[in-house]
């Protein structure tokens, strides 16, 4: 567990430093070698102990393998020279991680792009239960993604079925690889301040197919919904036409002028009409 400490002020030793330079002087030139000699050895084991610790970094201080504590305040400090001194950084980074392919819930590859902002937060956990903890960061996301995504299709097919996917659930995707990020970098002392997904996209294995189906499945989609509005045009001009007293049309009448507004109204190209100057019977 970290524990914060606060070491002996800098200058102060210094000041003990300089003060050990006359001295250890007066001792050789007075013949006190032995003096000398131990005052000489002093002053080389106090310069060791310096360090200064500027805003957003962190000092873990170890003696012979024992975690001592760790130094957060800002400023010019000294410790015990024999102490094992590891500088961290404290500030927040962030990483794009490449995209990464792997298997939606329906085992599709995908390529998923990330962005993750984190920081240390507990430099124990930093320093000792993990070998590398930028490395552990990087690998650990990477697991996530993995996970994430083989909890959500890429995308939804089916009308009737209205699951979460990755490239429409933005909100929830999100925070699902979030938590899932948290979850892993806790043990290593690491804060995540933000998770997101920076780039998706079918591997380029299936890209060409599923673009067609994406295409073919909106085609479907827009024809539906112009097939519904042409009924319902057809539905209100007959409704008009017979409450006007314009004119009374027989069964196969309507069902002619039905089949010739639907052929109008729902294709794709503009329609070439023939004029019928005849009567209505020829």
């Amino acid at each position: 567990m970290e524990k914060l400490v606060k070491p002996i002020s800098g200058y102060l030793m210094v000041s003990v430093a300089i003060a050990l330079i006359p001295a250890i002087i007066f001792s050789f030139a007075n013949d006190i070698t032995w003096l000398g000699i131990v005052l000489t050895v002093l002053f080389i084991l106090v310069l060791p102990g310096f360090f200064t610790l500027q805003p957003n970094k962190a000092m873990v201080l170890i003696l012979f393998g024992a975690y001592k504590g760790t130094v957060k305040a800002n400023g010019f400090f000294w410790v015990n020279p024999f102490m094992t001194k590891t500088k961290i950084s404290l500030r927040v980074r962030n990483f794009e991680n490449k995209p990464l392919k792997v298997n939606d819930k329906i085992g599709n590859p995908v390529m998923v792009g990330t962005i993750v902002v984190w920081q240390v937060e507990d430099t124990f956990k930093a320093t000792f239960d993990v070998n590398d903890y930028e490395n552990f960061v990087h690998l650990q996301t990477d697991a996530a993604v993995r996970k994430m995504a083989g909890k959500y299709p890429y995308d939804d097919f089916e009308a009737e079925d209205a699951e979460i996917t990755l490239r429409s659930g933005v909100e929830e995707v999100n925070h699902s690889l979030e938590e899932e990020i948290i979850d892993r970098l806790r043990h290593a002392g690491i804060k995540v301040i933000e998770a997101r997904i920076s780039h998706l996209a079918y591997a380029s294995e299936i890209a060409s197919a599923m673009l067609q189906r994406q295409q073919a499945t909106a085609i479907v989609a827009a024809r539906r919904k112009i097939v519904d509005g042409a009924v319902g045009m057809v539905e209100m001009a007959l409704e008009d036409l017979k409450l006007k007293g314009i004119i009374d049309f027989e069964e196969e009448k309507k069902a002619a002028m039905v089949s010739n507004l639907m052929v109008v109204l729902c294709s794709d190209r503009s329609a070439s009409p023939v004029l019928n100057v005849g009567t209505l019977n020829q």
